[in-house]
């Protein structure tokens, strides 16, 4: 279904990697304690993707030896492991296509006024350096494992950012694959077999296709564990002036709901809302849609408000003490943890907006955790 080839470009030096990979660049915010440490070290990726001199930083990179030229097409397997788990998955370039194509389906809206920096930065550079992670229901795993198997990886270590990202301390080991490898040519079936789904870096994609390149640099796994979006809120109207209208139960802590249900947390303590109905459609059923659909109004929120900082803002279902912090804090009123979508039901969704572009997932919707670093692979596109 999806034709990919090894990727050649540029990739770090292996005794510098963890001072380049970075991680990526929309989650990086102006002004952090992230972005002031990556900023301060020379070697990183940061000044690629986010310096005000993409192609000049590329240029110094290149000539201190921070990054090497590589040629020759690989595919690169990329293993990250932490204290909850392990993920595989493999970066390659995949041929750009129309979503018409129902080649590589998205599940998300994107916007062209969105992708205007990431263009420019391309161009600068000739490369595209953050993957677009991607979900396959193509049988790779073995083959990834046999990679694994064949060599050393030409990448082990563990990404630090000074406890300020949440891909601090993971182990990330990379091992490379030459298409014209027996495994390589293994693989390069595999992956033609199946669409590729969009799970993450919608923008990214949108990016090369206006940027009318031929592929785009990926992140293809069979694995992928989806966490909850959830989210404290500022309503228009407070939590304690709505709590006596809604079958609430309260509960001992604030925790992940069961599917269905919601758990909020306030100053007033915890509490369980049921959904009051669950419509028979793919969109409609999700537990983020349902939220909008039976509470916000009662707080007298629109849907216009649900991108505002000041009434809302989101975190992964691992951030539950964070989020109860911000609420003590005063910067919230409440805080409401969901159940996470589940793979099926994005895969649902995404299918069912190949008949209808309108059918899409609600915004804020899913969270991939851990992200994918960028840098492991530059990958150095080609115009149609």
């Amino acid at each position: 279904m999806v034709a990919t080839i090894g990727l050649a470009g540029l990739r770090p030096d292996p005794t510098r990697v963890s001072r380049i990979a970075s991680p990526p660049y929309d989650v990086i915010k102006p002004g952090t304690a992230l972005e002031e440490l990556l900023g301060r070290e020379p070697s990183s990726l940061y000044h690629i993707i986010l310096g005000p001199e993409p192609e000049a930083a590329r240029d110094r990179l290149l000539a201190d030896g921070s990054l090497i030229e590589d040629a020759e097409p690989a595919y690169y397997v990329y293993e990250q492991a932490w204290a909850e788990g392990r993920r595989t998955g493999v970066f390659a370039a995949a041929e750009v296509s129309p979503y018409e194509a129902k080649q590589i389906i998205r599940h998300e809206k994107t916007f062209d006024e969105k992708v205007k920096g990431r263009i420019a930065m391309r161009r600068a550079t000739g490369l595209h350096i953050g993957p677009v992670f991607v979900l396959t229901r193509a049988p790779i795993a073995s083959i990834l494992d046999r990679a694994k198997r064949e060599a050393d990886p030409v990448y082990d270590f563990t990404s630090r950012f000074g406890g300020f990202s949440e891909l601090e301390g993971i182990q990330n080991k990379v091992w490379r694959v030459p298409e014209a490898s027996e495994t390589g040519r293994v693989l390069q079936a595999a992956l033609g077999t199946e669409p590729f789904y969009i799970a993450d870096g919608h923008h990214r994609y949108h990016a090369s296709l206006l940027n009318e390149q031929t592929h785009f640099l990926c992140y293809v796994t069979e694995e992928a564990v989806i966490q909850a979006y959830n989210r404290v809120i500022n309503g228009v109207r407070t939590f304690s002036e709505i709590a006596g209208d809604l079958p609430l139960r309260r509960v001992d802590s604030f925790r992940t709901p069961k599917k269905h249900s919601f758990c909020i947390y306030t100053k007033d303590g915890c509490f369980e809302l049921d959904a009051q109905e669950v419509p028979n459609d793919v969109v409609g059923r999700l537990d983020c849609a349902i939220l909008e659909r039976e509470l916000y109004p009662k707080l007298g929120l629109t849907h216009d408000m649900v991108v505002d900082p000041a009434r809302f803002d989101y975190y992964s279902e691992s951030a539950l003490e964070e989020m109860k912090a911000a609420v003590d804090r005063g910067d919230y009123d409440m805080a409401i943890a969901l159940h996470p979508v589940s793979l099926d039901e994005l895969m649902a969704v995404a299918d069912a907006g190949l008949e209808d572009p309108e059918v899409v997932m609600p915004e804020k919707s899913t969270f991939f955790q851990p992200k994918v670093l960028s840098g492991l692979s530059l990958y150095r596109f080609t115009k149609k």
